[in-house]
């Protein structure tokens, strides 16, 4: 992949930028079935899921950290050895992103080398390719890999076994004995050779580990050296992989970095303000990293080929997310809808179809396993919306036939009582929810048996939620001329929000509360962000004269530069910083801590409100657009500290904070691509 044509994300200079922050700057390239490449700028290992090739391997297996590090340095004509990458070394020159992909350029000693990485899409294989720009003929290169097979969220601190290795003409191939495939591993270029060299097993100490209390002290395991000579011009490929050495073999490196830069070309080609700024391109391209097809679950996958589908889901986040519900129907829009995979968003919205028990959508699928867990009450809800924008876009009418059976048994049963206490309140028709032990909406953090944020009862967004289901689903019905069954949930509808209007306005503070009828009766009246869902759907049930209200309140307290602060400063249990062990960590995840994704949910309350309001909305994106920059390059962390610096924190790229910006952005641009979400934006 070369540098022409492309689009490249802003470079950093070694020269200019402390060794620390390039040891903080991270980067991630995933492989579209869940698998993942992951480090920092600088090569140093700070995290247990740092690796070259963390494979997507069949349930139960799950992702597994296949190889964690490549050792690399050159070799001089005068015979002197100078390390590339890791700490203490000024070799290199500048890194930036390219089409999303990281690039390295090391300049030392009158040697220009560039070094890339990319993992071919829908294979558990990863390339590191080096080039040589200037420098003497015949140049040595060696690379070393460094091992520890295991879970890529298994404990660093188990020592890796004596793996089995065997080596067959330029081929290498390592085996620990257990269900995991082989790694196999080779060189593509001129004059390349293995070194067979004493077992190493050496120390690392993962820093963010420590941080987050977690094992932080693990050693990586090697037996020998890749050796290359490299002539000015020249490019070797070191290829690592757990596929077929058919498979390896047949396919040259170069050919698959080309088929990579294309298909991302394409990727960008799908936008039209692609051009606008790097940017956009980098968070477009990052997109495409949540959007895979899950190699694990073979059965489901064997099923939807037989309808001429393929399985499709969306991972919540990297490094350790899964896919999770919720998440996905917050982001179709955004990653899939906007970027031009309609396609892709049908057969996701099938695919979760497909797994709805009782009238539930899954909240998430555990690593390695098949079966979902349901603990969730708007993941569902948040099901209604993902499919009524996927129809705004495409106006899929026989979609819609297929699903409606199932649209209205899922009504039914949040009617009559489900799992987890969820059912309507026949006395005010809102939604209740709750059970011990559980945390059932988004605030969902829970450590053992402690539930940080309960929220039992009646949450503000879950009927909001609820009374945008049931106008939705009356429209359709509508559309389906069945205009009978649409006046009963027109009805239903109706009390919702009279009941809504009348019980959720806290007058005093001129927002609303967060929980009605919880334990006891009692009501929350916690200043929470979970109000402007009130607002921001494409039906809201908030009373219009109240919006403003609720807006000023939200942007008084909780509006930060990166998103909307989960709990209002001054709260009780409010923390500023979201760190520590992860009992510390799970008491701030909601209790203050800034969530990325809510900058859409705010966008959309705001422009509803006031449609001449698109710079204030533009200007709050900033920060974002910022900190993709500066964090894991090209992507929109989890959350951040909820004071300043705003320091991103948790998982350094998720997928509902990527395309919330997305979708944010086009709704504030001066021709959005995006179909209008109703009445009040036309």
């Amino acid at each position: 992949m070369t540098a022409s044509g492309s689009r490249v994300l802003t470079g950093y200079l070694r020269g200019t930028t402390p060794p620390s922050v390039l040891e903080g700057r991270e980067w991630i390239v995933g492989n579209g079935i869940g698998g993942y490449a992951s480090g920092t700028i600088s090569g140093v290992i700070t995290r247990r899921f740092h690796g070259l090739l963390i494979a997507a391997l069949r349930n139960p297996l799950g992702r597994t950290m296949m190889l964690n590090q490549l050792t690399e340095w050159i070799v001089l004509p005068d015979g002197r050895e100078l390390q590339l990458g890791g700490a203490g070394t000024a070799a290199l020159a500048e890194f930036r992103l390219e089409l999303g992909l990281p690039v390295w350029h090391f300049e030392v000693e009158g040697v220009r080398l560039e070094k890339r990485v990319f993992l071919p899409a829908r294979q558990n294989t990863v390339v590191v390719s080096y080039r040589l720009e200037s420098g003497p003929a015949g140049l040595g290169l060696h690379l070393r890999p460094a091992i520890h097979i295991r879970p890529h969220e298994g404990s660093v601190a188990t020592a890796p076994p004596s793996y089995t290795v065997s080596l067959t003409a330029d081929r290498f191939e390592l085996t620990d004995g257990t269900a995991y495939p082989a790694l196999r591993m080779f060189v593509r270029g001129s004059r390349t050779s293995f070194v067979f060299e004493p077992t190493e097993q050496r120390p690392v100490e993962y820093a963010v580990e420590a941080a987050r209390g977690y094992d932080s002290r693990g050693v990586l395991w090697s037996r020998g050296r890749f050796d290359v000579t490299l002539e000015p011009g020249a490019t070797a490929s070191f290829v690592a992989s757990v596929e077929d050495w058919d498979i390896l073999l047949g396919l040259d490196p170069e050919e698959l970095a080309t088929c990579e830069r294309d298909r991302r070309l394409g990727l960008l080609g799908r936008d039209s303000n692609s051009g606008e700024s790097a940017v956009i391109d980098s968070l477009v391209l990052g997109a495409d990293q949540f959007v895979i097809s899950p190699v694990g679950r073979t059965v489901d996958a064997a099923r939807a080929r037989a309808r001429g589908d393929s399985l499709r889901t969306i991972i919540a986040g990297y490094h350790w997310f899964t896919d999770w519900g919720r998440d996905t129907m917050i982001s179709l829009e955004g990653l899939c809808l906007l970027t031009g995979r309609h396609r892709e968003a049908r057969w996701i919205l099938r695919t979760f179809a497909g797994y709805v028990r009782d009238g539930l959508v899954p909240n998430m699928f555990p690593e390695g396993s098949h079966e979902g867990l349901y603990h969730t009450a708007d993941a569902t809800l948040w099901f209604f919306h993902a499919l009524e924008r996927y129809l705004a876009y495409t106006a899929d009418m026989p979609f819609l036939r297929e699903l409606i059976p199932l649209l209205e048994d899922i009504l039914r049963r949040h009617i009559a009582g489900t799992r987890f206490g969820i059912h309507v309140d026949p006395a005010d028709g809102l939604l209740s929810q709750g059970e011990d032990g559980y945390a059932l909406t988004w605030m969902d953090a829970k450590c053992g048996d402690w539930v940080v944020t309960p929220r039992r009862g009646k949450p503000v967004e879950i009927n909001a939620l609820w009374y945008n289901a049931l106008v939705v689903t009356a429209n359709w019905l509508r559309a389906l001329e069945r205009g009978g069954d649409a006046a009963a949930l027109d009805a239903r509808a109706r009390q919702v929000r009279e009941s809504f209007n009348a019980r959720f306005w806290n007058e005093e503070g001129g927002y609303l509360h967060d929980v009605i009828d919880g334990p006891d009766g009692k009501t929350d009246s916690a200043l929470r962000p979970n109000q402007l869902i009130a607002i921001s759907l494409s039906h809201p049930v908030l009373d219009h004269a109240r919006w403003r209200s609720v807006l000023d309140v939200v942007e008084r307290t909780l509006l930060t530069p990166v998103g909307l602060r989960s709990l209002a400063p001054g709260s009780p249990g409010y923390y500023a910083n979201y760190h520590g062990d992860l009992r510390t960590r799970d008491s701030a995840y909601h209790q203050g801590t800034v969530w990325s994704w809510l900058i859409g949910p705010y966008v959309d309350a705001l422009l509803r409100a006031d449609p001449t309001s698109r710079d204030k909305a533009r200007a709050s994106l900033r920060g974002l657009a910022e900190h993709a920059m500066k964090g894991c390059l090209g992507q929109i962390a989890e959350v951040f500290d909820a004071e300043p610096p705003f320091e991103p924190r948790g998982c350094i790229a998720q997928a509902w904070g990527t395309a919330e910006w997305l979708r944010a952005l086009d709704r504030v641009s001066e021709t959005p691509r995006a179909p209008a979400i109703d009445r009040h934006d036309r």
